[in-house]
């Protein structure tokens, strides 16, 4: 289909700035031929979560993005992120150190997280000798971070054969610890303010034309801009910033190896109650200024994308929630849609912030309670 072999792919696709416009076509580019799709998600997340570990199935998603990332040299490639998993479109040539990467993250989500993350390598080719796509579109949320948007099946078939046990890649050895250099969640939950936090997640259905489930798409995305900030789950100054030492063990255990466990977790809290001193008093250092950060946090947050379906947490109130159902109910009873909700008082925060001085950290959304995992869960109920 396209012989494009750069590495800059995802670099060079145009830009939209109106989320309206994942619905429209003309904004995607299928991936280069040679490319594939690294994808990994936790099995039997929604135990996990049901057991209360949420924050743990969060922190494992965005490991895998975080660990290709890094171990890319924190390239541009086209990311998303699932709320138990991630997928990541990457060149043929980084294949050897993707599967080390992903092979790495494995086992440390094993030994760390107690919990189980399957990954595979897919190819491009074999998705479209299946007669599918993966065109990806480039949405920019700030002027320093764009996140991508997958449409044409391809990334749902992928995920479907690696969960089949196709393309698998195999756990490196107990032990084996990824690069994990930036990866965080040091925030609270982050409690609803017009209403509660609804996660959806909305794919076609059997009857769902192209055209009527953009419609569909268009009519949501329309409910949702009625709502302050297009019910973006963040103030726009960003979330307060408290003294919270929950996460620090998790991220210890992500950046550190067990014997410079302790020192890294008192450098933490280091910063954390720096930051938070800096706040409180209005005051910068070294460059970072957190006021600052905290509204660029807001902006580079990727509460909504479009992932071979719609997928949103958002801050809603009851009138447009039931509003979004029922849109949501009627295209299914045509056939347009298939879709899972999930509802819950607070959002989740995970980051990625490899330089906190730099404007381009990216933070990624969930529901505090499930959010995205146990939307799958019941769409894949309703599927039954």
């Amino acid at each position: 289909m396209t012989t494009e072999t750069s590495g800059d792919f995802f670099e060079t696709l145009p830009v939209f700035e109106h989320f309206e416009g994942v619905s429209d076509p003309g904004n995607y580019k299928p991936l280069p031929d040679d490319w594939v799709l690294a994808t990994a998600d936790i099995v039997e997340s929604t135990l996990a979560i049901k057991a209360g570990r949420y924050k743990a199935v969060n922190m494992a998603g965005v490991s895998v993005i975080s660990a290709l990332l890094n171990v890319l040299d924190r390239k541009n490639y086209p990311f998303v992120f699932g709320g138990d998993g991630a997928l990541v479109a990457l060149p043929a040539f980084t294949v050897p150190r993707a599967r080390e990467a992903l092979a790495a993250v494995q086992s440390w989500v094993a030994d760390e997280l107690q919990l189980n993350l399957r990954a595979a390598l897919v190819p491009m080719r074999d998705i479209r000798n299946e007669g599918l796509d993966v065109r990806v579109a480039r949405f920019r949320v700030s002027p320093d971070v764009s996140y991508a948007m997958f449409a044409g099946g391809g990334a749902s078939w992928a995920e479907a054969q690696m969960k089949a046990g196709a393309y698998a890649i195999e756990p490196a050895p107990s032990g084996t610890r990824p690069d994990l250099t930036g990866l965080s969640c040091r925030w609270n939950p982050i409690e609803a303010r017009n209403g509660e936090i609804m996660s959806i997640i909305a794919v076609p259905g059997p009857s769902g034309a192209s055209k009527e489930f953009q419609t569909l798409v268009s009519d949501i995305v329309a409910v949702t801009a009625e709502q302050s900030r297009g019910a973006h789950p963040l103030p726009a100054e960003g979330p307060p910033i408290n003294l919270l030492i929950k996460g620090v063990d998790v991220e210890a255990r992500a950046t550190a190896p067990v014997g410079k466990r302790l020192s890294r977790k008192l450098a933490i809290i280091g910063q954390i109650i720096l930051t938070f001193l800096l706040d409180r008093l209005g005051l910068t250092a070294g460059g970072f200024d957190p006021k600052r950060y905290k509204i660029e946090l807001s902006q580079n947050s990727d509460f909504r994308k479009f992932d071979d379906g719609l997928k949103m947490t958002i801050d809603i109130d009851g009138q447009r929630s039931h509003r979004i159902e029922m849109l949501l109910e009627n295209a299914a009873k045509a056939g347009i849609v298939q879709y899972g909700l999930h509802r819950q008082d607070a959002a989740l925060i995970t980051c990625f912030v490899p330089t906190p001085r730099a404007h381009d950290h990216i933070h990624f959304i969930d529901g505090a309670m499930g959010g995205y995992a146990m939307a799958a869960s019941n769409l894949k109920a309703k599927m039954s």
